[in-house]
């Protein structure tokens, strides 16, 4: 019988755990997926780096030849950055790539997945996916609300992509159980932009109180599920919401016209509002994942210090 290979938890993300020192979680699909070749690697060198700068350990998570990663080393980031072939996986996807011996690079579920069965706590990413608008028709949700629905694991994104429906995603999540709290603001980010003009109930104002909520969920044996901290990109640095939303407006009926329909949406959502904002989304985007990436391992030292 052929074997199927196992968790793979790098050397170094080992060592941090077993000290108790602080690991940050960061998926692969940015540097494969989202990123022009080669900034995708300067910028996957740049969020490990940063993470280090906090005083933590990064952990990327990706799947090579069949084989779930935690950690990637040098010649592994590269590959994902740079190779041929490395496909986007999901957490359904991943008993697929193991059997299949496929690589690819994790989404937020399978990142998400991966690094709490690794024993990680706090993961780092962009946006969250979530419920698409036109839901009542296409019936077309994100696999991350279900999957942080029964994941313990604290996410810090700047809230869900601006081109789902943010309001629905939202009560999606309070269905599920999933906790919100914006990060030093009572509104929930848009992912481009620092204010999707919805609400949050509850903020966190550190990353202490953060961890003590963490330190709650687990001595209330609370379900299974995600805290997700929601922390915008200081307005600086966002898209202007003017700009955006008459893009998103044109990129909304360019995808009706042409007929895009299902998992084609989303990239080609995020693709036009790059060409067509002259990539001021790109970078919009990029400021908001630098600026999980520290808050995350401020919160994993708090974690790992409690």
């Amino acid at each position: 019988m052929t074997q199927v290979p196992e968790l793979v938890v790098s050397e170094e993300v080992r060592e941090a755990l077993a000290a108790r020192r602080p690991v940050v979680a960061l998926e692969s699909t940015i540097i494969a997926h989202g990123l022009p070749r080669p900034r995708n690697l300067r910028v996957a060198r740049e969020l490990e780096e940063a993470v280090r700068q906090e005083g933590a350990v990064p952990a990327t998570v990706a799947v090579l030849d069949g084989r779930p990663h935690v950690g990637l080393d040098k010649e592994q980031l590269e590959r994902i950055a740079g190779g041929d072939g490395i496909r986007k996986l999901g957490h359904r996807d991943l008993a697929l790539a193991a059997a299949r011996g496929a690589s690819g690079a994790t989404t937020v579920s399978a990142t998400a997945l991966l690094a709490a069965r690794a024993g990680l706590r706090v993961f780092a990413t962009g946006g969250l996916g979530g419920v698409h608008r036109q839901w009542t028709v296409t019936q077309d949700e994100s696999a991350d609300l279900g999957l942080l629905a029964r994941t313990r694991i604290t996410v810090v994104c700047a809230g869900v992509k601006s081109i789902l429906d943010v309001p629905a995603t939202l009560q999606r999540l309070e269905t599920l159980g999933v906790a919100v709290a914006g990060y030093r603001t009572d509104r929930f980010p848009g992912f481009y932009l620092s204010d999707s003009g919805h609400p949050v109930d509850w903020t966190l104002d550190s990353p202490e109180q953060v961890a003590r909520v963490m330190r709650a969920q687990d001595a209330l044996a609370l379900p299974e599920s995600a805290l997700i901290v929601a922390n915008p990109v200081p307005e600086a640095e966002q898209l202007d919401p003017g700009l955006h939303a008459r893009v998103l407006a044109d990129a909304l009926r360019a995808c009706e016209e042409q007929g895009v329909t299902g998992q084609a949406v989303t990239p080609f959502l995020l693709d036009y509002l790059v060409r067509h904002t002259d990539g001021a989304s790109l970078s919009a985007n990029l400021a908001a994942v630098r600026g999980n990436v520290r808050l995350a391992a401020r919160i994993a030292a708090a974690w790992a210090g409690a």
